[in-house]
């Protein structure tokens, strides 16, 4: 049996700590604040935000690569996509314990009174928390 090989597309996923993948993928799931977005190969050009989330990269032969991202951005263009996120770490390094102790601390802090800007980023480090909470559960051994 001859199985055809799944097109592929250029693709960089870089944080401020570094790079993350720097390869070919058949496919790419990224969060957007409406949901999820799929790219595939040959892809129509787009720049579009991304939100606090999970990123699935499906790499050349099927399997599939798992990071929790921040806020960042991804820009689609000639065949190629480049997504760039604050931060970016695959679900099996998060330190449970960590993201619990930051998850008590921004719903500890939500409930103080606080300026508008206090409010946003104590709302920012709960969202942040939570995905890394549940992504360290469901894709993680």
């Amino acid at each position: 049996m001859n199985k055809e090989k799944a097109p592929t597309f250029g693709l960089r996923v870089i944080s401020v700590n570094g790079i993350f993948y720097d390869d070919r993928a058949e496919e790419i799931i990224l969060p957007c604040a409406d949901g999820e977005l799929a790219i595939l190969a040959n892809h129509e050009e787009l720049i579009l935000a991304l939100s606090d989330g999970v990123i699935k990269i499906k790499q050349p032969g099927g399997e599939w690569l798992y990071g929790v991202v921040s806020l960042g951005s991804v820009q689609v263009a000639n065949n190629r996509c480049i997504v760039l996120v604050n931060t970016v770490e695959r679900p099996e390094d998060i330190d449970k314990q960590r993201a619990r102790e930051a998850y008590e601390f921004a719903m500890e802090h939500l409930q103080h009174k606080q300026s508008i800007k206090e409010f946003k980023k104590s709302q920012a480090g709960l969202a942040r928390a939570l995905t890394r909470l549940k992504a360290a559960s469901k894709y993680s051994d």
